[in-house]
C-alpha cells in the first residue's frame, strides 16, 4: 500500500549505517576526534562519517610514527558496554584525573616529563578496574606504568586505588590502546607490555575482534626494546590456544624462559608459561581457580 514502505532516504539513514559502518565507526570517530577535539565524541553512525574518514584511516596522523607493516585492522576489539560508575570512582575522576590522566595526542609520549625521572617503562592494554595494575605498580616502584582503558568506571577504579595507596608511578590514558600504541609510543621504547584477560569474544563470528592478532603483535614488537617482553593472560582456553599460535609464529618474538622458582606451566611446550611472580592473583582469578578454572600465561620477548 502506498505510504506504508519507508522511503529510500529513511532506509539509507537507518539501515545502511548499521550494516556498513559498525566495524569502522568507532575508529573513524577516534581519528576525527584526534584531529578535531571539539567534534562530538559520540557522533551518530553514518555513511558520511565513514567516507569522510577513509583518507584518515589509510594514513597516520600528522607527525606520528609510521605504522608497521600489516597495521592492526580498524575493528573494535572491545565491547560497547558501559559499567556503572560509583560515587567514589566519580569523585576520584574529579579529584585525580588532572594529575594522573594524560590525553591522547599525536607525537611520542614524554615519559621523563610525566614521571619526573627515567625508569623502566611498562604499557598496559585494558586494565579493567585497576586491581592488578595498582598491585604491580606498588610492588615495583622503580618502574613507570602507562595504562589504557576505554571505560570510565575502570579509569575511576584505578584512580581510587592510586589515591588509597599513594602511588606515583602510574599514568592513565582514557583512550583506545591500539591508537595510543600506534601514535603516542615511540619505537624501541618499552620494557614490557601487559595484556591481562582481554575480551575473549567467545562467538566464532566475533573472533576477528580478538585483540591478540598478528598485526597487533607486530605493533607491540616494534614498540618494545630488544629483550622487552609481552605478557598475556587469559582464562578462556580457545583464546589461549590462539594466542599461543599467534605468538609462537610471530617474527622477531620468542618464548621467554620460565622464571626460576616458579613451577613449570602446564603445556609449556606449547608456548605457555608459569604465572610470573610479578602478576598477582586477583580476587576474581583466585575464585575461578578454586572452582577448577584454568588460567594461561604467555610471556614472549622481542628477539630482533
Amino acid at each position: 500500500m502506498k505510504g506504508i514502505e519507508p522511503s529510500y532516504r529513511a532506509w539509507e539513514a537507518s539501515v545502511l549505517p548499521l550494516n556498513y559502518t559498525r566495524k569502522v565507526h568507532c575508529a573513524a570517530a577516534l581519528y576525527l576526534r584526534a584531529l578535531a577535539p571539539n567534534l562530538d565524541p559520540h557522533p551518530r553512525p553514518s555513511l558520511a562519517l565513514y567516507f569522510a574518514s577513509l583518507p584518515l584511516m589509510q594514513t597516520t596522523l600528522p607527525g606520528s610514527e609510521p605504522e608497521p607493516t600489516n597495521a592492526h585492522p580498524l575493528i573494535r576489539t572491545y565491547s560497547g558496554r558501559r559499567g556503572h560508575i560509583t560515587v567514589g570512582q566519580r569523585q576520584a575522576l574529579q579529584d585525580l584525573s588532572g594529575r594522573f590522566c594524560v590525553p591522547f595526542a599525536q607525537g611520542s609520549f614524554d615519559w621523563p616529563t610525566h614521571f619526573g625521572r627515567s625508569a623502566p617503562r611498562v604499557f598496559e592494554i585494558g586494565f579493567g578496574m585497576g586491581e592488578t595494575t595498582a598491585a604491580i605498580a606498588a610492588a615495583n616502584p622503580q618502574s613507570d606504568y602507562l595504562g589504557c582503558e576505554v571505560y570510565p568506571a575502570g579509569v575511576g577504579g584505578l584512580l581510587v586505588r592510586i589515591g588509597q595507596q599513594q602511588l606515583t608511578n602510574i599514568r592513565i590514558c582514557h583512550y583506545d590502546a591500539v591508537l595510543v600504541l600506534t601514535h603516542m609510543i615511540a619505537p624501541d621504547s618499552l620494557d614490557a607490555v601487559h595484556v591481562y584477560f582481554p575480551d575473549p569474544w567467545r562467538k566464532k563470528r566475533h573472533h576477528k575482534r580478538r585483540l591478540i592478532q598478528p598485526p597487533l603483535v607486530e605493533l607491540v614488537r616494534s614498540r618494545l626494546k630488544p629483550g622487552g617482553y609481552l605478557h598475556c593472560a587469559t582464562d578462556w582456553e580457545d583464546y589461549a590456544m590462539q594466542m599461543a599460535q599467534v605468538l609462537g609464529t610471530a617474527p622477531g618474538m620468542r618464548k621467554r624462559a620460565d622464571e626460576i622458582g616458579l613451577e613449570p606451566a602446564a603445556g609449556a611446550s606449547n608456548g605457555f608459561s608459569a604465572r610470573p611472580s610479578w602478576r598477582p592473583l586477583t580476587k576474581f582469578e583466585a575464585r575461578g581457580l578454586r572452582l577448577g578454572h584454568q588460567v594461561w600465561d604467555l610471556v614472549y620477548e622481542r628477539s630482533a
